[in-house]
């Protein structure tokens, strides 16, 4: 089980590092509210990722694959999401200096917020589901019991997530603070909300 976990370790940290919605989320956060929302989302992410385990170790992702309806209702649903926030990246970077003081949320909702759209962004992409289902049956042994050895995969998963995820939260933010021009943030905004428009639009053309 250990050289599969460290295996698994490997294939994953590669995959994990791959630009997707989650990693953008998590730079993005991070820029425009600092460290620590950037972690919040980070939080939400891994929460989604151990709902994605947790459902795999009992089988239920095995309905993406075996319901054309289940997973293409989750690809629309996780394709209009992230278009949401596309659109509202862009509609922020339309405000040449942030939004008024009295309008700005506390720092503990913007932390739930961010929060929330990490648990979205990564429990409405069904390829998350497709990730879990294929690759981890790869790497358990067969004298392993399944279930466990899902929850064991996950957690390395997971693990490493957070790590790479801590890593960029603090390039991240370290960067807003030494750049603090507001067309900086405009540009980032513009730039994140385009790229959220075009993953939507990727999730939209799977046919899987």
């Amino acid at each position: 089980m250990i050289t599969a976990g460290l295996a698994f370790a490997s294939v994953a940290m590669l995959i994990n590092m791959a630009p997707g919605p989650d990693t953008l989320l998590v730079v993005r956060t991070s820029v425009t509210q600092g460290r620590p929302g950037g972690l919040a989302a980070a939080l939400g992410i891994l929460t989604g990722c151990m709902g994605w385990g947790i459902a795999t170790a009992v089988g239920l992702t095995a309905l993406l694959t075996a319901s054309h309806l289940a997973y293409d209702t989750l690809r629309v649903c996780g394709a209009a999401y992230l278009a949401l926030l596309g659109a509202t990246a862009l509609w922020r970077s339309r405000k040449p200096t942030g939004p008024e003081p009295a309008e700005q949320p506390t720092a503990l909702a913007s932390r739930l917020a961010a929060f929330r759209a990490g648990v979205g962004t990564n429990l409405l992409n069904p390829k998350a589901g497709v990730f879990y289902m294929s690759l981890i049956p790869q790497f358990v042994p067969q004298d392993a019991q399944m279930f466990s050895a899902t929850l064991f995969f996950t957690a390395i998963d997971v693990i490493e997530l957070a790590a790479w995820y801590w890593f960029l939260s603090r390039a991240a933010s370290a960067l807003s603070e030494r750049i603090q021009r507001p067309a900086f943030r405009r540009r980032l905004e513009q730039i994140t909300g385009v790229a959220f428009f075009g993953f939507a639009a990727n999730l939209l053309a799977d046919r899987s």
